[in-house]
């Protein structure tokens, strides 16, 4: 073998050496017999480390501008899982950018994999990271973010080596050779990218605009809608590689001003206006809330507009007050654009079900929602197109996704 096939990959663990050493050294042992370099960090603070680390906590502090000594004399956990996480993430950083980190590993119950999912956060989408948590049964959500950070369930505690944690450290170290010596091949001729934004009750809409783009000669990355979803769609426009987005799908805003389980992340819809590259925007799916299966809808909301969208998702309908806050909260983001920015309004519908003759369907919501943004609109900032059509009408679709291409084009 030659060139890149040939490589001896190397596999970065971050861990606290001085709790889960043992645990660490049996792991690092299984990468080395799968062929594998390994650099261990260490990221504990109090005790001795159990096994020699490669990169030191001295060395994993001072990344953080902070020296380990102290922070173990301050005796302040929470600041030092803080402080040690940002050293651990600012250490994963220079090595993959000195090329020696392929994929990165860690072991560790709820301190430990904040630690280690910080620095894995912090390298680019498709660096393979394997967390394993004892944590990783329950809400992941603060340990994975919006990037593709990959959890293992560790079944029982980190702490010692036995017949069921062997089985599962080993099945990590198989994962991480194999993520690590994973190669994708050529997908041929590479065609400019641009992401989009996409719920279920806005698929048809995004499929047709999608495939208008595609024709045009673009590939488009559609993201799905769930709160992680618009994040990484945001992470990925952070990259520099997208020339343009085409966000018909909004929705995480209603669930981050009414409460639901589906909330935007703070920066959604900055990452494109910060970066100046064209948008098209609209109002996918701003009629819903989204909550767990029926019984978990808060008791206040228990009077509202409810559908049971299938066992485990119910919906919500946004009143008008919401629509408003919902409107305003658009309207300061794209305000605050430096590139192209258009705003696609459909006033026939912003979703499947909220059509006329639909459960969601809503009057006098609507109008709150598009006469709030007619008014907060910055025209001189934002071109609003009002559209006599539903947002999954396919001439809506094409309307947008030509506009985005014209857009694109002017800019090139």
């Amino acid at each position: 073998m030659t060139g890149e096939a040939a490589k001896v990959r190397t596999v970065v663990l971050v861990g606290t050496l001085d709790t889960k050493g043992h645990e660490y050294g049996y792991l690092r042992d299984r990468l080395v017999e799968l062929g594998l370099q390994v650099i261990l960090v260490d990221a504990g603070v109090v005790g001795e480390p159990f096994v020699q680390p490669d990169i030191s906590r001295a060395e994993v502090a001072a990344a953080a501008g902070a020296d380990v000594a102290a922070l173990a004399a301050a005796g302040d956990r929470g600041a030092a899982v803080e402080t040690m996480a940002r050293g651990a993430a600012a250490v994963a950083v220079r090595l993959h950018a000195e090329g020696r980190l392929d994929a990165i590993g860690a072991l560790g119950g709820s301190g430990g994999s904040a630690i280690a999912t910080t620095a894995m956060r912090a390298l680019p989408i498709g660096v393979p990271k394997l967390m394993v948590s004892t944590v990783a049964s329950g809400d992941t959500s603060p340990y994975v973010g919006s990037v593709d950070v990959t959890m293992m369930y560790s079944v029982v505690d980190i702490a010692g080596v036995n017949q069921v944690s062997a089985r599962i450290m080993s099945n990590a170290a198989g994962a991480l050779a194999g993520m690590a010596r994973a190669t994708v091949p050529d997908l041929g001729e590479t065609r400019p990218l641009i992401v989009a934004s996409m719920f279920g009750v806005t698929t048809p809409c995004v499929t047709v605009g999608r495939e208008r783009l595609e024709e045009l000669g673009y590939e488009v990355l559609v993201f799905h809608q769930t709160g992680a979803g618009g994040g990484s769609l945001e992470e990925l426009i952070k990259t520099g590689h997208i020339v343009g987005s085409f966000d018909a799908t909004t929705t995480e805003f209603c669930d981050a001003v009414v409460g639901g389980v589906l909330a935007a992340v703070p920066d959604r819809l900055e990452s494109a206006g910060r970066a100046g590259i064209p948008q098209v925007v609209s109002l996918g799916a701003l009629d819903m809330v989204n909550f767990g299966p029926e019984a978990s809808v808060p008791e206040r909301f228990r009077g509202r507009n409810l559908y049971v969208h299938n066992p485990t998702i119910t919906l919500m309908r946004t009143t008008p007050d919401e629509c408003r806050e919902i409107a305003q909260l658009i309207a300061r983001k794209l305000n605050a654009a430096t590139g192209p920015t258009e705003l696609f309004v459909p006033l026939r519908g912003v979703s499947v079900i909220a059509t006329e003759g639909q459960v969601f369907y809503d009057p006098e919501a609507d109008a709150a929602l598009f006469e709030t943004l007619r008014a907060e609109v910055d025209p001189a900032k934002v071109v609003l197109h009002e559209l006599e059509l539903d947002v999954n009408d396919p001439e809506f679709a094409l309307a947008m996704a030509n506009r985005l291409h014209e857009l694109i084009e002017a800019s090139s």
